[in-house]
Parts: C-alpha cells; sequence; structure tokens
C-alpha cells in the first residue's frame, strides 16, 4: 500500500477520481485534497443499526439554509460534500479534518471510503468550541488522502454507492 502524490492524484482526477471540485491547484495537496462544504444538516430523529442491516435506520435529517455563511452552534451535524469521488478498485480513501478547523473547536467523522465507491460523500461536523463556528460555503472542511490498495479489490456495492450525486 502506499498514499498516493499530489501528482498522481492530479493524473487519476484527468481520468475521473474527483469531479465537482472548486479549484484544482488550490484543493490539491501534497498528500491528498481537500474536500469542500455543499450543505449543511441537523439531525432530526433517532437512527437504528443492527448487524446486517435488515432493520437499519438512518436518522432523518434537515437542511439548514444558508447563502454564504452558517453559524453552528455546539452540536453535531451533517454536512455533505461538493466533490463528487469514483474510486477505481484499487484505490481506498481516509478522510481527516483539515487543521484550521481543529483548531477552531471543530472536528470531523468520517468512515473508510471504500474501493469502488462513487458518490458525493457526508461527514459528521462535530462543533466543541462553546462559542459556536461560522463556516463559509465552500469552504475547505476535510482532506481526503487516496491509499493505493497491494491489489485491486472487488468495487464496493453498498447503498451509499452514488449517493447525493442524482
Amino acid at each position: 500500500m502506499c498514499v498516493l502524490s499530489a501528482d498522481e492524484i492530479r493524473k487519476r482526477i484527468k481520468n475521473g477520481l474527483i469531479s465537482d471540485y472548486i479549484e484544482l491547484e488550490t484543493q490539491l495537496q501534497p498528500n491528498g485534497f481537500d474536500c469542500t462544504l455543499r450543505s449543511v444538516r441537523k439531525l432530526k430523529s433517532a437512527g437504528k443499526i443492527d448487524f446486517d442491516n435488515t432493520e437499519r435506520l438512518i436518522s432523518e435529517s434537515e437542511e439548514i439554509e444558508f447563502k454564504d455563511w452558517i453559524y453552528l452552534s455546539p452540536g453535531i451535524y451533517k454536512a455533505i460534500l461538493n466533490e463528487v469521488v469514483r474510486l477505481s478498485n484499487d484505490i481506498m480513501a481516509i478522510a481527516k479534518p483539515r487543521s484550521s478547523l481543529l483548531r477552531c473547536g471543530v472536528s470531523v467523522e468520517t468512515a473508510v471510503w471504500d474501493a469502488g465507491y462513487e458518490g458525493r460523500s457526508e461527514v459528521l461536523l462535530v462543533v466543541n468550541n462553546p462559542h459556536g463556528v461560522w463556516l463559509k460555503k465552500n469552504a475547505r472542511i476535510v482532506q481526503l488522502i487516496f491509499i493505493k490498495l497491494c491489489s485491486a479489490t472487488h468495487s464496493y456495492s453498498g447503498s451509499y454507492k452514488f449517493e447525493n450525486i442524482h
């Protein structure tokens, strides 16, 4: 396994790795790609998680409208990213919060982007700062790190494939 460099990410973007980004040169980092804030949602109900997903129920959420800036008080929020990611069967990804976000008392929780995933991802914003935070639309909030697998694997086929792109 190895982490893709900026040059390798740039090559793969030309072949469809990432689309709907704002500005390639700003978002492309030495070891990853900065993803940006499209929208924010507030959780409105409890969820249910079981072993085989037959009884899974994802929490309902409601979009918080904003044109330019949004103020988020302490709590948890679902953030939808602008970028559409299309992973081949030999690449997976992990996201980490940008350090500026952490310095403002906000963290991001994410899951693994499995090989073969395609979609506009959602992440969990956790506002720990007791004074809240202001976020501007299209702010860079997470860095996506791409990892080349030792060998190709079967493609992700879960229920989140193609999320938020139709």
